[in-house]
């Protein structure tokens, strides 16, 4: 009996730490998103103060190619919007794997009782 609460524990344990490394992934593509999202941020304010006349270039490798104003502001706004839902998706995973690691939590912490309360009938 004490051997299968053991193998449970470790299982339960192996799958709490999986959860915890999935988050710590997800903590970091979030981290970079909200960066991308700051960057562009910056660049729209830019093309903002622009006068729709104004010449726009794009960094295409260690080119500089000319844009159209009203594409570059497209783009930009299609990006921002892509990130936002991206960063949306990633907060709700989040939330939905720390739910589950608390769970794991619960039932690690049920485990180890039982597991000590045999140890102590012995």
């Amino acid at each position: 009996m004490a051997e299968e609460l053991q193998k449970q524990f470790q299982r339960e344990l192996d799958a709490f730490k999986q959860c915890q490394k999935e988050v710590n992934q997800l903590t970091g593509m979030r981290q970079q998103l909200d960066g991308q999202l700051n960057e562009n941020s910056i660049v729209k304010e830019e093309l903002s103060l622009l006068k729709p006349t104004g010449e726009v270039y794009k960094m295409v490798g260690p080119i500089l190619l000319r844009q159209d104003y009203t594409e570059a502001k497209e783009n930009i706004d299609k990006r921002m919007n892509y990130i936002q839902k991206e960063l949306t998706r990633i907060d709700g995973r989040i939330t939905s794997l720390e739910k589950q690691q608390d769970e794991y939590r619960d039932k690690l912490t049920k485990l180890q009782q039982q597991f000590q309360a045999q140890q102590e009938k012995k």
